[in-house]
């Protein structure tokens, strides 16, 4: 039997989006365009996390998502592996060289932040920039980030950041795998439950498996930001071309 949505509702699930503003407005606007033509009594927005990090509108992107919710629909927000780093960068200063390789640059940028080139990363260089990242960064930034759950249910369908690790119930999950589990979920091919719809690793084309759907297509990379649509039994897409 093929998984559904619970009855009389449409279910938009949007990858990863990486401080790609320009692409989350043009993909929320097709889905306004969409829910339009095609009505249904309950449409749910499930972002599937990584909202900054790597394009350059980190800042502007948050505030979209909480100053501009699509009118008529259940929004969720999940959290992503980029968010989590942010956030333990507040308090630990030795996730900083990490995270600035892959993307925290680009959101330090968005806050007006700058990086010292000449301190490289050394712990001067990183305090200063946590410092000012806390300064910075509006509460209701760190409040929006610190209130974001790791996973959502909607019928047959569980909508997570990274993956499940194969095995383990789904109410039994570590917080680590829900966020970055990669060759250990993609390379399974066991029933885990429920089909869980991820983002996190990138494809060049959605990924559709009996176990899984992937919906990664490197937006901050290609332009091409994913939202897979969700009734009944039936699945499709929509997407942005840059």
């Amino acid at each position: 039997m093929k998984a559904r949505v619970p009855r009389d509702t449409r279910v938009y699930a949007i990858g990863d989006v990486h401080g790609r503003l320009d692409l989350l407005q043009d993909l929320h606007q097709q889905i306004r365009e969409h829910a339009g033509e095609y009505p249904v009594g309950r449409r749910v927005v499930v972002h599937i996390g990584d909202y900054i990090d790597r394009g350059y509108q980190s800042r502007q992107t948050i505030d979209y998502l909480l100053d501009a919710p699509l009118v008529g629909f259940d929004m969720v927000h999940l959290l992503g592996n980029h968010e989590r780093t942010l956030l333990e960068f507040l308090d630990d200063v030795g996730i900083g060289p990490s995270w600035l390789r892959y993307g925290g640059r680009e959101t330090l940028f968005s806050y007006d932040i700058e990086w010292d080139r000449d301190l490289g990363e050394g712990e001067e260089s990183l305090r200063r920039i946590q410092n000012d990242l806390r300064r910075k960064l509006p509460q209701r930034h760190r409040r929006f980030l610190e209130s974001l759950p790791l996973m959502h249910q909607e019928g047959d369908y569980l909508f997570v950041h990274a993956g499940v690790r194969p095995g383990v119930p789904l109410d039994r999950q570590a917080p680590d795998d829900l966020l970055w589990i990669r060759e250990e979920f993609l390379n399974s091919s066991v029933d885990h439950g429920k089909v869980i719809v991820h983002g996190h690793s990138i494809s060049e084309e959605p990924v559709l498996r009996a176990n899984r759907v992937g919906i990664d297509t490197g937006a901050f990379a290609t332009g091409r930001l994913t939202c897979l649509v969700l009734e009944g039994n039936e699945r499709s897409f929509l997407s942005t071309r840059s």
